[in-house]
């Protein structure tokens, strides 16, 4: 088994509600039961949180893939919600 490095509780919650956000907008979306607009909305608070934890882990590939995931959730939300 592989040791993980210690990682901060502010940082492992904020991963973890942006997987479970993540995964609740995409159910939402693939559902399409009415509350596609809903589920852009879960994934641009999924994208905003991995956006953080990619910045405090200082890891540059997931900051620039999320960012774009963000840009892209917020033509979504524009989208379905206006």
């Amino acid at each position: 088994m592989m040791h993980k490095p210690f990682e901060p509780l502010p940082l492992r919650a904020t991963k973890w509600i942006g997987t479970i956000a993540g995964i609740a907008g995409a159910g939402l979306i693939a559902l399409n039961v009415g509350f596609v607009g809903y589920g852009f909305v879960l994934f641009l608070i999924s994208s905003v949180l991995w956006t953080a934890a990619a910045a405090a882990q200082r890891d540059s590939a997931l900051l620039v893939l999320q960012g774009v995931f963000a840009i892209i959730d917020i033509v979504g939300v524009v989208r379905w919600m206006a």
